[in-house]
Formats: C-alpha cells, sequence, structure tokens
C-alpha cells in the first residue's frame, strides 16, 4: 500500500510539473519561482514586525524561510536577551511590547541598510536594531505625553527623523486625570518628531505637535516634491470616548493630517515654546503651516506616498474606494487658502481641490503598496484580496469610469491586513514580489489547535497578472514589514578583539577570576571551546555575584552560552563579545553551570559548579 502511494505521488508530480503556470516556475524542472536551493542566498532580508510578541522576526526573500528572531521589547532565553545587565536596563520595568511597523533607514530616499526602527504600540516607545549584528541597541521611551505609539515609525528620506503618532489620547501632561467623560474636552493627542543621530543613531525626543483626540493610524513620509512632510490617517474623528465600533463611525468622513515637519523643527529652533515634560510642544492651531487637515474615506486605516511623492494614497476600510490626492493641487488649496473650513484653528483644506480620484479598488481596503512601475496594490480585508491599480495620470476615459483603473486582482487566504513590496515607501521600489500578511489562517496547512499562526504569500507581481507562488506561516502577529535588497547590508558575524570595548572583558585565563568587596563577588570569565575559566566558583550565601563572561572565539557561529542551574540565569555571547549579569546567591549548595549554545564535539563537558557555601 505505501509503495502504491509513492508511484501515485509521482504521477502527480510528474503531472504538475508538466502544467505549471509559466509566471511561477521558474522553467527549472518545474520548481517554484521562489525556489532557493540549499545552500544559496535569497535575494532580500524581509523584516515581519513580532506584534504582540514584541519581537522581530527575520526571513529571506523569496524563500519566506524564517532566519532569525531579533528580541526587541521582550526576554529571549535563546538570545540571552533580558538576562544580562545592558538589555535589562534597556527593556525598564517593562517585559512585552507590540510591535507594529518597522522602518528602515534611509539616504537621499532609499535604504542604506543601517539601522531598523520599530515601534511598541502598548508601552509608547521605538527601538533602532543594528543591522550590522541584528541587535537592539536602543529603546526610547516611554514618550512623554503619548499613548498608544501605534502611527510609527515613519522615517524621514535621510532619517532626519521617526516620525510617530498616538493610537490613543489622554489628558495633557501624561499623568494628569480627567474623567474619560470629558474626553472631547480634556484630551488630546500627539505627533512626535524623534530626532536620530546621523552617526550613532542615537534617538531623541526633539518636539511634539498637539492635535485633537483622533486616533492615529499609520502614516507615511513624503519624498520629491512632498519632501518635509509626513501624513497620517485619523478614525475617531466623533472624539467619541466608549463603543467605538458604533460611535466612531458616525461622519460620512474623517480627517488625514497633513504635518509639515521641517516647518515643526523651524519652529523649535526659531521660538520659544512651551513644553510639557521637557518636550517643546507646538499647537499647530498657533503657528501656521505645521499641520492641516484633508478629508478622507470613513474610518482610514492608513496613508501611503508613491515612490514620486506627489500621489498621496489613502483608504477608507468602511467604503469600497482608494483616494488619491495630489500633493502639487495641495500645496496650491494652501496658498490659494482654498479651505472649508477649521478644526480647533488647523485649516481643513478642500477636498475637491487636492483629489485627483477614488479608484473602486473592492471591499475593505486598507494599505497600499507600489512596484515602481506604475502600479499601485491596496490590500482588501473583507473582500479577502489583493487590488491591482494604476497610479495617475489616467487618461479621459478611465477619468469618466475608474473601474479602467483597477488592472487585477487576486485572492488570498484570509482576511488580509498588510501587504509589502521592498522598498514601497522609497524612491525607487524593487517590483519583483509582493508579500500578502493575512490575519486569519482558517483551514491552511496542519491544525495546530485553537491558537493558530498567520499565514503569509508570495506574489509575484513581475508581469501583467499577478500570480501566487506560495505560503507560510508566521507567529502571532506580524502587523506590517520592510524587505531590503540582501547586497544593501553588510553584518558582521564576528565581533573583532579590537573593538571590545566592555571595561572588564577579559582575553587570556590568566586574567580572569574570582575577587570579593564584601558581599560583592566579581566573576571575570572566558568562554572558549570546551571550557570556562573559571570552572569552580567559591561564593558564600548571601553574596551577589556579578559575571562578566568573554566569549574569546574569533571564529563565525561559535557562540557560547551560561546556564546555571535553578538560577533563572541564562547568558548568551557571540565570537568576540562581552556580556555582565549578576545573579542572587541566596541558597547554599552546589549548582552546575553549563554551555547551552552547541560549540564543538566536547560541548557536553563544557560546565562547571557554583558553590554556594552557607553562612
Amino acid at each position: 500500500m505505501r509503495y502504491l502511494k509513492y508511484v501515485l505521488l509521482l504521477f502527480v508530480s510528474i503531472g504538475l510539473m508538466g502544467c505549471g503556470d509559466s509566471s511561477s516556475s521558474s522553467g527549472d524542472g518545474g520548481a517554484p519561482a521562489s525556489y532557493v536551493p540549499p545552500g544559496e542566498k535569497d535575494d532580500y532580508y524581509l523584516f515581519y514586525s513580532g506584534g504582540h510578541s514584541g519581537q522581530v522576526f527575520v526571513a529571506g526573500l523569496p524563500s519566506l524561510r524564517e532566519i532569525q528572531t531579533v528580541p526587541v521589547f521582550t526576554p529571549s532565553p535563546g538570545h540571552g536577551y533580558g538576562f544580562d545587565k545592558k538589555s535589562k536596563e534597556m527593556m525598564g520595568d517593562y517585559k512585552w511590547g507590540d510591535v507594529h511597523h518597522p522602518g528602515l533607514s534611509k539616504t537621499d530616499g532609499t535604504y542604506d541598510g543601517r539601522w531598523l526602527f520599530v515601534n511598541d504600540n502598548a508601552n509608547n516607545r521605538v527601538a533602532r536594531i543594528s543591522l550590522r549584528d541584528f541587535k537592539t541597541k536602543q529603546i526610547l521611551g516611554p514618550i512623554p505625553n503619548s499613548m498608544g505609539n501605534h502611527g510609527s515609525s515613519f522615517v524621514t528620506p535621510n532619517t532626519e527623523y521617526l516620525l510617530v503618532a498616538t493610537r490613543f489620547s489622554v489628558p495633557l501632561p501624561k499623568g494628569r486625570h480627567a474623567p474619560i467623560e470629558t474626553y472631547e474636552e480634556n484630551f488630546n493627542g500627539i505627533v512626535s518628531g524623534l530626532k536620530v543621530d546621523q552617526e550613532t543613531g542615537e534617538m531623541s525626543v526633539g518636539w511634539q505637535v498637539k492635535t485633537p483626540p483622533f486616533n492615529w493610524d499609520l502614516g507615511s513620509t513624503g519624498k520629491g516634491p512632498s519632501d518635509g512632510w509626513a501624513f497620517w490617517t485619523s478614525y475617531n474623528t466623533e472624539m467619541a470616548h466608549d463603543s467605538l465600533e458604533i460611535n466612531a463611525s458616525q461622519r460620512d468622513r474623517d480627517y488625514a493630517a497633513f504635518v509639515n515637519w521641517e516647518r515643526a523643527a523651524e519652529v523649535v529652533a526659531n521660538q520659544d515654546i512651551d513644553t510639557q515634560n521637557g518636550v517643546p510642544l507646538i499647537d499647530p492651531a498657533e503657528h501656521e503651516g505645521v499641520m492641516y487637515f484633508v478629508p478622507v474615506s470613513k474610518s482610514p486605516h492608513g496613508i501611503d506616498a508613491s515612490p514620486s511623492g506627489r500621489w498621496i494614497v489613502a483608504s477608507g476600510k468602511l467604503q469600497p474606494t482608494t483616494t488619491v490626492f495630489d500633493f502639487e493641487q495641495f500645496t496650491t488649496a494652501v496658498e490659494n487658502e482654498n479651505f472649508q473650513g477649521e478644526f480647533r484653528g488647523v485649516p481643513v483644506v478642500n477636498y475637491d481641490a487636492v483629489v485627483e480620484g477614488e479608484v473602486p479598488v473592492g471591499q475593505g481596503p486598507l494599505h497600499t503598496q507600489y512596484d515602481g512601475e506604475g502600479n499601485a496594490y491596496t490590500s482588501l480585508f473583507i473582500e479577502s484580496a489583493v487590488a491591482k491599480w494604476s497610479l495617475p495620470p489616467w487618461d479621459d476615459e478611465t477619468k469618466q469610469d475608474m473601474t479602467q483603473a483597477v488592472k487585477d486582482k487576486i485572492g488570498v487566504q484570509y482576511n488580509i491586513g498588510h501587504l509589502l513590496i521592498p522598498g514601497s515607501d522609497t524612491k525607487e521600489p524593487y517590483g519583483e514580489w509582493l508579500v500578502a500578511m493575512n490575519k486569519l489562517k482558517k483551514d491552511r496547512g496542519l491544525s495546530v489547535g485553537p491558537e493558530m499562526p498567520e499565514t503569509s504569500q508570495l506574489i509575484d507581481i513581475s508581469g501583467e497578472e499577478m500570480s501566487m507562488i506560495e505560503e507560510d506561516y508566521t507567529p502571532p502577529e506580524p502587523h506590517f514589514a520592510q524587505a531590503v535588497p540582501a547586497d544593501v547590508i553588510d553584518p558582521i558575524e564576528v565581533y573583532q578583539k579590537e573593538n571590545n570595548d566592555h571595561p572588564e572583558a577579559r582575553w587570556d585565563t590568566k586574567n580572569t577570576g574570582v575577587t570579593r568587596s564584601g558581599d560583592q563577588v566579581t566573576v571575570h570569565m572566558i568562554a572558549k571551546r570546551s571550557q570556562y575559566y573559571p570552572d569552580k566558583i567559591e561564593v558564600q550565601q548571601g553574596d551577589e555575584v556579578t559575571f562578566h563572561l568573554t566569549n574569546i572565539e574569533q571564529v563565525s557561529d561559535m557562540i557560547h552560552g551560561l546556564g546555571i542551574a535553578e538560577h533563572n540565569m541564562n547568558a548568551i555571547v557571540s565570537p568576540g563579545e562581552t556580556k555582565t549579569f549578576t545573579i542572587e546567591a541566596d541558597r547554599s549548595g552546589v549548582y552546575p553551570f553549563y554551555c547551552t549554545n552547541f560549540c564543538s564535539a566536547l560541548h557536553q563537558e563544557m560546565q562547571g559548579y557554583l558553590e554556594v557555601v552557607p553562612q
């Protein structure tokens, strides 16, 4: 019976190879176009936000194979993250985060491969990951006056700023109490400009703009004619405070905010601005040119600037269209003061003066990406599909019948949220692949019980028609992703000895050992294949024991760990790296420690003992 099954599988495979879609096949034995043979490398790095895992997932594109998890806001024992002194200090009092929107650093509007920035929606923070070693280097926050850092992290064309906006509104200054029933009168949202040091990447809060208590959603930074500007959509312009499913969907339109971040920086530099919690806080009603509102379709979920920077596209998820704004018309409307009113002193630009067209893409439009060839791709949550449509300029026939702008549509499984085209937010996208990040797995793949992963589906967009190539699964819950060509990033695999600036690093066994000052014990330790120096540590019950552990290997992939039994400690040190961590020797006894990361044929022999002498 088993033999018969194999024969049938062989015939089925041969049949499939003979009738495959040419757009989804490489032509080499029927292998899918995304196939990356063993030992070969992907063309792109793909960075998924890890949602409420608090991490970033790194995969290859087009294979979709997961390569690494970068721990950011949540401890990760497998990386020793959240156990050593530095990562514990970065994380502070929080042991989780909610990562939504990664943003790659840029130079002249294109990815430069230096840093990846990610937001924490839950605890109002932003983190910076170095793409030299794929490790978190800084966590900034909680950001003052900010609550729910969701409209984040959007990188300006030369990484001058990260621009972020709040999902939730609170009374200002943050920490002040006001009854929720006074939401409209006492609550405010915030747009923040986080300055980025061009040499080190160090982030700091530069300025903030006060907004009405709208719920700000995804944003985008301008380029070309819109360079110097940033855009966000909002929902809940009703300023409701309860039953938002109903009460935040009453108006026919919500607002997008067009923010001139260069003007905001100029205002702070040249004028005496009041501060809240130590941050310059701009009231846009008092400083002309900082912010404008533009009406947008009901309950939008994002806004995206095209590669040229002229077309600004927003979608309202309760309307079956996506709206294309013309930034050149916007600047003309502002110059001519073509406003349809104001909201709390902020001008509302005349909708008809700035709209180029409304494209009937389908049900539940959310987010839009670009291929750099004049095409846009919008995710349709309700319809479980991706719509491909043409950007302006449109001919007169298309303007009369906007359905003609829609060129193709492909179904996905199921309920797509975000989608990704590598480089879509740059001047020069790489229009080969589209990744659909779907919220519901349902019947796809093997069941793993009630808590299901999410599906990512790879779509070939190199031809006139989109073609589904493959799918993979990710842990909950990627919201957005970024992808960059592999040759843009230049990772290191070993920390060179001469570059290790940790003051407690040791490279020679004769400099290792245990020292005491009162009840403070310091251990300088070396790890190398396949031994620790020292491998016996004697302390007194009640001591605080600080380890400075150096991995003296200078060979790629030769990682060591140090797990101490029954002490809740696992340190991981990469080649050439030094980490510091502390334990409390509060129980007498003998406790083994051992290497937790496989390192050699004698890995099992790499161990030692912590002797805790009773008081």
